[in-house]
């Protein structure tokens, strides 16, 4: 059992009364315990001595920097990811009505747009620009991937006389947030440095959910029922459904739990033997039930291609070869090798997905996920994430948020359900 270091960076004393009125403030004191088994509480406390406890995002009843004299700035990087512009709205709306914070700029094209040489403009943002951009998807300020040196964007920062930084992504955005943080932090500046945790896949470790997530696993649904319908259309009919899950297979498994039509699921997390196990048992199944239904997330079966180059994108994640093809090819090759018909439909809605609006529930999370993130910025947290455990908010520090990737547990309820109604226990 590691030890965390949860403790949270602050920019220095809290001295200035909050502006919120009639609101309940959360005590500097407030904690999220870490662990949830009570064995494992006691063992890390004997261990350690101390317990494994997040702080409690929220709104204090002292603030480090003056809304009057603050200005604000927001940045989404990576890739699209349904509620982005729910969080835009929401950071925005509590900055200039809750705070008064008198200036929040918008950050064009990720990192990009905090280095001058790309020649992008910020824009300033209020209650009234983004009035209705909840109901679309994407980002109205546009998004990149690549990291960009952190003294350029500090500089940038300086110039600006942002006081505040709101960094909406994944792993390698929080990542470089990271970096600009410790520049600050070596230039002895007052620059909060607040991360919101975007990716798709629900893998940002230390947070049990990120935004968007919900909203793609909804959006399968009438994808899994398509896919359905076109494998019982056909003699030995196989709907074969590709989803994002680069390292962690999370959509994969929520979207086969909330939509039984799904035989056989496939995720990074556990491996599965080809043309031993999943192509005969397939082959028995369309001899018996005469379709299947298979989703399958991008990242799963990368071992089949071990001896093809490996290419990177311009965050330096891996760039996964489309297991979806791949098993599209393999099934009717063994099709044709064992003298069987079969009638194999590829659906691939990813990018459909991660550009929807958020939908009822995600669209919440998201703006609470901004309320936080505003609270814990005007009260000087900095290098810091907004999370969510144990059913509240909490702040985590970015260093620890991007150790490790969150993955399937596959000895864990999750992934039991899983097995217990798609291959290889079901028929």
């Amino acid at each position: 059992m590691t030890k965390l270091d949860l403790s949270v960076k602050k920019l220095g004393e809290c001295q200035i009364p909050s502006p919120l009125n009639k609101i309940a403030f959360v005590p500097e004191d407030s904690t999220v315990v870490y662990l949830k088994d009570t064995r494992e509480i006691k063992n890390y406390f004997q261990k350690y001595n101390e317990l494994a406890a997040f702080d409690k995002a929220g709104p204090r009843e002292k603030i480090f920097h003056d809304p009057n004299w603050c200005k604000a700035a927001i940045v989404t990087a990576g890739g699209l990811c349904p509620g982005l512009n729910d969080v835009i709205k929401g950071l925005t709306i509590t900055l200039k009505d809750l705070y008064q914070v008198p200036v929040v700029y918008g950050i064009p094209y990720g990192y990009q747009g905090l280095v001058p040489e790309f020649g992008h403009k910020p824009v300033l943002l209020d209650s009234h620009s983004v009035d209705d951009i909840h109901e679309n998807g994407g980002s109205i300020l546009g998004s990149s991937r690549g990291r960009q040196d952190e003294k350029i964007m500090v500089d940038t920062l300086v110039r600006m006389n942002v006081n505040v930084l709101f960094c909406i992504g994944g792993d390698g955005t929080l990542r470089c947030a990271h970096d600009i943080a410790k520049e600050v932090e070596k230039r002895g500046l007052s620059i909060s440095i607040v991360g919101i945790p975007k990716t798709i896949d629900n893998d940002i470790n230390l947070i049990d959910q990120t935004f968007g997530f919900e909203t793609a696993v909804y959006a399968t649904y009438p994808v899994i029922t398509a896919a359905h319908n076109e494998a019982k259309g056909a003699y030995n009919g196989v709907g074969l459904i590709r989803v994002m899950g680069r390292d962690s297979g999370f959509i994969a498994a929520y979207a086969a739990l909330a939509n039984s039509h799904v035989n056989y699921c496939l995720v990074p997390e556990e491996k599965f033997k080809l043309e031993e196990e999943f192509l005969p048992h397939l082959k028995n199944r369309l001899k018996s039930s005469k379709h299947a239904v298979i989703i399958v997330a991008e990242g799963a079966g990368q071992e089949f291609f071990d001896n093809e180059e490996e290419n990177r994108d311009k965050s330096g994640n891996v760039l996964h070869k489309n297991i979806g093809r791949f098993l599209e090819y393999k099934i009717n090759q063994y099709a044709q090798d064992e003298g069987f018909e079969v009638n194999v439909k590829y659906f691939d809605p990813s990018y459909m997905i991660r550009s929807l609006p958020a939908h009822g529930t995600d669209a919440v999370f998201c703006l609470m996920l901004a309320q936080n993130a505003v609270h814990a910025a005007m009260a000087g947290c900095t290098d810091v994430v907004v999370g969510h455990w144990n059913n509240s908010f909490t702040l985590v520090p970015i260093k620890e948020a991007t150790r490790s990737r969150k993955h399937i547990d596959i000895e864990g309820s999750l992934w039991r359900s899983i097995k217990a109604v798609t291959w290889p226990n079901s028929k």
